[in-house]
């Protein structure tokens, strides 16, 4: 008898507009979910909302590369929608909290857009988790249990909740971390490109770099997060008393784009190509390790007295930064010079650290000590 209803009502169905159509889809789909025995799950009521009432949040954390991106169009494209984008209301407005690339597949593939009309598939996250720091919360369990996020929007988003005073206890068990975790992306912010693509051997790669004695420890006050002393730096965490810290935002490097994740306008081996040419170019190269130890005094303080860390790698992908602004992403431009040519430059490097410390009360070392043939866990 309900069969019977059903296919009469399909069949008129079948004789509406579209936008009218999916109107009564999901109205139907609704009355469905509310009388079921699955009310409390999202996926029980699938929604096709235009994607003029939808909007991508501003805090997503997870990063696609752009090979996956292509394979997501392509499995959308071959396989369909096989995974609603879960979303929530306000008003007549719907905001994206998972799904944010097959949100952007549906609007920017011409096929895909055409194949469903210009409509998503939505589920709507239960009504009493509408808050701001509940949407994140979801967005980021989503992520963690499907795959990687970026560090820095991590650690941003650590903090927002902070600000908006949920403490670590509540923090660690929503978004599914640790304490130590959380600590390390309070601290770590800005700077996820360091701990990734560890494929260079170690002469050039900024081994042991930043680790958690880089920073002071953080307490539930994000209101003192950021501040140093009247010395200008801090010397905590830490049983090397030579250390100088800053915090992340009053590095040079930092502000020049050293953690940059591309350049504009350069692919990558044009950007690898120009740091191996500034190398080769003794002379410029020279005037580049002078600019940064004459100019970038907090990022030399702060990296430069971390004796745990390869000083010569950092040098040199600090001068690339500092005068033609290649990021140390493309550190692998290195790796374009000739044995001899490294040598060279590992020298110049070597000088230009030793200038600075002597010009700052401090011993000067020589190669080994300087770029350390070590391992360090940096997160």
């Amino acid at each position: 008898m309900m069969l019977d209803l059903i296919s009469e009502w399909c069949e008129k169905l079948k004789a509406l507009p579209l936008a009218q159509q999916v109107s009564e889809l999901n109205l139907a789909r609704q009355q469905m979910h509310a009388a079921g025995p699955f009310k409390r799950e999202p996926v029980d009521c699938i929604q096709w909302i235009h994607t003029a009432d939808i909007e991508a949040n501003d805090y997503n954390p997870n990063s696609v590369a752009p090979p996956e991106m292509e394979l997501l169009k392509l499995s959308i494209l071959e396989d369909g929608y096989t995974q609603p984008i879960v979303s929530w209301q306000r008003d007549n407005v719907y905001e994206v909290v998972d799904g944010f690339h097959r949100n952007r597949v549906g609007r920017e593939c011409m096929e895909v857009r055409q194949r469903i009309h210009g409509y998503m598939p939505l589920t709507i996250i239960n009504t009493e988790r509408q808050d701001r720091s509940d949407r994140i919360a979801s967005t980021i369990r989503h992520n963690r249990a499907r795959g990687k996020h970026a560090v820095s929007a991590m650690s941003d988003i650590v903090i927002e909740l902070k600000r908006r005073n949920w403490a670590d206890e509540k923090i660690a068990r929503e978004l599914g971390m640790d304490q130590d975790e959380i600590l390390r992306l309070c601290q770590i912010s800005g700077l996820a490109e360091l701990f990734t693509d560890q494929e260079f051997s170690k002469s050039w790669d900024v081994e042991g770099s930043v680790t958690e004695s880089d920073f002071a420890e953080l307490t539930d006050c994000v209101q003192s997060y950021g501040e140093e002393d009247t010395a200008g730096f801090r010397t905590v965490n830490t049983s090397d008393q030579g250390r100088i810290f800053h915090t992340y935002e009053n590095w040079e490097c930092h502000q020049a784009g050293f953690y940059a994740t591309t350049k504009n306008g350069m692919s990558k081996a044009q950007c690898e190509v120009a740091m191996r040419d500034l190398l080769c170019d003794v002379s410029a190269f020279k005037k580049a390790l002078a600019g940064v130890i004459t100019t970038w005094k907090n990022s030399c303080e702060h990296y430069l007295t971390n004796a745990a860390m390869n000083r010569i790698a950092w040098l040199g992908q600090a001068s690339a930064c500092y005068a033609i602004g290649i990021p140390a992403v493309y550190r692998g431009g290195f790796y374009l010079l000739t044995t001899q040519q490294q040598e060279v430059a590992n020298s110049c490097a070597l000088a230009a650290l030793n200038k600075w410390l002597k010009a700052n009360d401090r011993q000067a070392v020589d190669m080994e000590t300087a770029a350390p043939d070590r391992e360090m866990e940096i997160y």
